[in-house]
């Protein structure tokens, strides 16, 4: 690279020994002509990098990161025309990062933050059909909470780990948007590459940065996506990496922490293989919400979503795909209802084909309805992809799950 700062991730001995004899005075800098070492406003510009910056004492932009640079722009930009008449209204921001002693971490947390969930999903319950228990359970153990946290002191302090398993394409990673949306918490959206890395060491540590993180942007909720690729089962005689045993650890030892405090930290974890799971990763998860196929009335209003009625054609049979799609999972159902709308564009892909000449886009015929007999091809060429295993979930809920009274 051109540019002549040395990088935060290739430090050379002179570099650290140069940054280190600026900032502590054991030596002065030597002048700007001398063409073998770096300038001397570059040189303390970087040694400031290397330290961590408190939130609030902030001297410059150069001691800021590229993602406090990010926020701080768009703390900015919300005032327009110099009026900043408003600003004292504003809840104060805080620093990006915790204030970390070596740049190993910073960099760590870093990586981290572009895991962040800036904006908001935009996901809301009522977008989501049927799974009323699990949204029911999902209100109790992370919303209310936040939002009337009086109630919940003591024994009744809020649930630190949530679980959803059930088949795939039910609906759970939904329902953590519905979370992140309703909640406006700083939502983490973790899978196993984030906190799984090549180097030595650098997974157990990604994992204590993450729920350092957490807790500086409290209250926060922390999404596993496929938990079971991260901990899955302990010493079962199985061959298990030293690295992966370690990261394993890390993580139990800091959700046992969430726990202690009573900061409102959320972890929230789905799989869709839950019997995958350790036991002692199952005990720290202590709310578990079964998120089961579509009941006959959530798949009815799937149907009249995706495939609305058009008014003057005909009208579709509900109450015959209900009855035709037992066993279908949620992203089955769109599938089904996609393949089914694939077949007017079909008939009229084959109308144009005929032609010989290129027909304008403001010439082009428009698509037909969907008729009864697109739909009986579309269940013919669609199969449920997750009913098989159906029994095993509700197995695992019977012996794990968390029931509430309807």
């Amino acid at each position: 690279m051109a540019d002549d700062k040395p990088s935060l991730t290739r430090w050379s001995f002179q570099d650290f020994e140069m940054v280190y004899d600026a900032k502590f005075g054991r030596k002065r800098l030597p002048e700007s002509g001398n063409s073998d070492r770096h300038n001397a406003d570059d040189t303390a510009r970087n040694g400031s990098a290397l330290s961590s910056v408190p939130s609030g004492h902030v001297s410059g932009p150069s001691e800021l990161t590229i993602y406090e640079q990010y926020r701080q722009q768009e703390r900015s930009a919300v005032h327009t025309n110099g009026d900043l008449s408003d600003r004292s209204n504003e809840k104060p921001q805080i620093s990006l990062l915790p204030p970390y002693e070596s740049a190993e971490m910073r960099t760590l947390a870093e990586s981290l933050c572009r895991d962040i969930v800036r904006g908001s999903p935009d996901v809301k319950w009522e977008s989501i059909k049927g799974l009323e228990n699990a949204k029911r359970l999902l209100k109790e153990a992370v919303v209310m909470p936040i939002k009337y946290p009086k109630y919940f002191t003591g024994l009744l302090s809020p649930w630190k780990g949530i679980l959803l398993f059930g088949p795939p394409g039910t609906g759970k990673t939904m329902l953590a948007k519905a979370v992140a949306t309703e909640c406006k918490t700083t939502f983490f959206n973790i899978s196993a590459s984030s906190v799984v890395s090549k180097w030595r060491g650098d997974s157990e540590k990604l994992v204590k940065v993450l729920f350092d993180l957490a807790r500086h942007h409290a209250p926060s909720t922390i999404f596993l996506d496929e938990i079971d690729a991260i901990i899955s089962h302990r010493g079962d005689g199985r061959s298990e990496h030293e690295a992966s045993r370690r990261l394993k650890t890390e993580l139990l030892i800091q959700m046992d922490g969430l726990a202690r405090t009573d900061e409102l930290v959320f972890v929230l974890a789905a799989t869709n293989l839950p019997w995958e799971l350790d036991a002692a990763m199952l005990r720290r998860l202590e709310k578990r919400i079964l998120v089961p196929l579509p009941e006959p009335e959530a798949r009815r209003a799937m149907f009249e979503e995706l495939l609305p009625p058009v008014p003057g054609e005909e009208m579709l049979s509900y109450d015959l795909l209900v009855d035709r799609t037992e066993g279908y999972s949620g992203s089955d159902i769109r599938l089904l209802c996609k393949e089914a709308a694939m077949q007017p564009v079909r008939r009229l892909m084959g109308q144009l084909e005929d032609i010989q000449d290129l027909v304008p886009e403001d010439e082009l015929p428009k698509v037909g309805p969907i008729r009864h007999e697109d739909v009986e091809i579309a269940l013919k060429n669609t199969r449920p992809s997750a009913h098989l295993h159906a029994h095993r979930y509700d197995k695992f809920n019977a012996d794990y799950g968390s029931q509430i009274l309807q």
